[in-house]
């Protein structure tokens, strides 16, 4: 016999789609047979985007003015002059410059509802993309071994009962972020549910023992709170025309992992099931070859990032107080180009944190010339922002968590003003 704690913790409650089969049926008759309350106040949500692969932070958001950077980048340096070969950068403030293909973004800037965080990242100088995402994400640069990843962490923080939606990754499986004691869930497809045991010895071997097996073991404890309310919760989405969802007006969502997770993001929110940390992420970004300017590789993964994030963000309309949307990447890539039209990996990046409590319009945080004794390791971009710099200000002052010391242990930085 297993305890209701522990078969959460252990099972993980792990929702996601399967493309078949749909939900359970012991579930969805336990479900039949209560009426959904919700009994939740109105929260803060704080939408989480990983961008995976190591995004190239000086193409993204580009000094250009940085005579140093044009010389490193004979074929991939852009320029925001009119007349440039390419199309020109989106000039953000006379020296830095959005990409073109990231126009989505020029007018949330220019609302200040958009800030940009330059030369962010890691303290740690791992270029392994592994080790430096399990760094970001466990939000312990210099520990390997913290079993807790950062959002996990807040999401104990918030402090107030909260429905089995409080926190979702819109993944396949459980991001390295949500690992921990505290209850969070990984949808791959609202369409679709399954329930999937994870990282527990008794459901090893799921092909010989059914969920609804496992279920029947555990206390009858599990149909107290928590259990009634993932019931009505699925209820709730049975309910829900979800296949054919109608964003607001005008709003189409790019068909792209990226932009299909932050459209069950907006469902989510618009179905008031709680929601309070959502997690989605985009992958692609590791450009060693062939990266382009304002066509290739790198143009087509911001295009669908900005226009997957200001589909989002025009679909959320009169929620729009209550969302804050960060995103990272594990390090930057190197100043210089390399031999095959590409970059390698680096170490600083940028940040973009979109919303109304956002210190927007700004590009914050400190680049020197990029000249090789400024460069770290006399090759790459130097961070100069902590990642937790930026991650602690967003959830202290959007989620109103006000503990460092738990949510990122061994670090004592200071905020850097990208929040009001």
């Amino acid at each position: 016999m297993i305890s209701r704690k522990g078969f959460i913790k252990g099972a993980g409650l792990a929702l996601f789609g399967i493309g078949v089969g749909g939900v359970p049926t012991f579930i969805a008759r336990a479900a039949s047979s209560s009426k959904f309350i919700n009994p939740y106040k109105k929260n803060k949500i704080l939408v989480f985007i990983f961008q995976r692969g190591a995004m190239d932070g000086l193409m993204a958001v580009t000094p250009f003015t940085d005579n140093y950077l044009q010389a490193a980048r004979p074929t991939l340096f852009m320029s925001a002059a009119k007349a440039s070969m390419s199309k020109p950068l989106i000039d953000l403030d006379g020296r830095f410059g959005l990409h073109p293909s990231m126009q989505p973004f020029e007018q949330l800037f220019k609302n200040k509802q958009l800030a940009v965080v330059h030369g962010m990242g890691s303290p740690n100088n791992s270029r392994s993309h592994f080790d430096a995402q399990d760094y970001m994400e466990s939000g312990t640069p210099f520990n390997k071994g913290t079993a807790s990843g950062w959002l996990n962490r807040a999401v104990g923080l918030l402090g107030h009962d909260a429905t089995p939606f409080k926190a979702v990754s819109l993944t396949s499986s459980l991001p390295r972020s949500f690992y921990g004691d505290n209850e969070t869930i990984a949808i791959k497809n609202l369409q679709d549910f399954a329930i999937q045991a994870r990282d527990n010895p008794i459901t090893t071997n799921m092909a010989a023992k059914s969920f609804e097996e496992l279920y029947d073991q555990t206390s009858s404890s599990l149909l107290s709170k928590t259990g009634k309310e993932s019931f009505d919760a699925v209820k709730m989405l049975q309910k829900t025309d979800i296949k054919n969802y109608k964003p607001v007006d005008g709003v189409n969502y790019p068909n792209s992992p990226l932009g299909n997770a932050l459209k069950q993001i907006a469902q989510l929110i618009k179905l008031d099931v709680g929601l309070e940390v959502a997690f989605a992420e985009s992958g692609g970004w590791d450009t060693h070859y062939n990266q382009g300017t304002d066509n290739g590789i790198f143009a087509r993964n911001v295009n669908d990032f900005s226009n997957s994030i200001a589909a989002f963000w025009t679909d959320m309309g009169t929620l729009q107080d209550d969302v804050t949307l960060m995103t990272t990447t594990e390090f930057g890539r190197t100043v210089n180009q390399n031999g095959t039209g590409g970059t390698d990996h680096g170490r600083a990046s940028c940040s973009f944190i979109l919303g109304n409590d956002v210190n927007g319009g700004k590009v914050h945080g400190s680049i020197q010339p990029l000249s090789v004794e400024n460069l770290a390791d006399g090759r790459d971009l130097a961070v100069t922002t902590d990642f937790r710099c930026i991650f602690s200000e967003v959830a202290d002052k959007h989620l109103k968590i006000n503990n460092d010391k738990l949510l990122f242990p061994d670090w004592d930085g200071v905020k850097i003003g990208v929040m009001k």
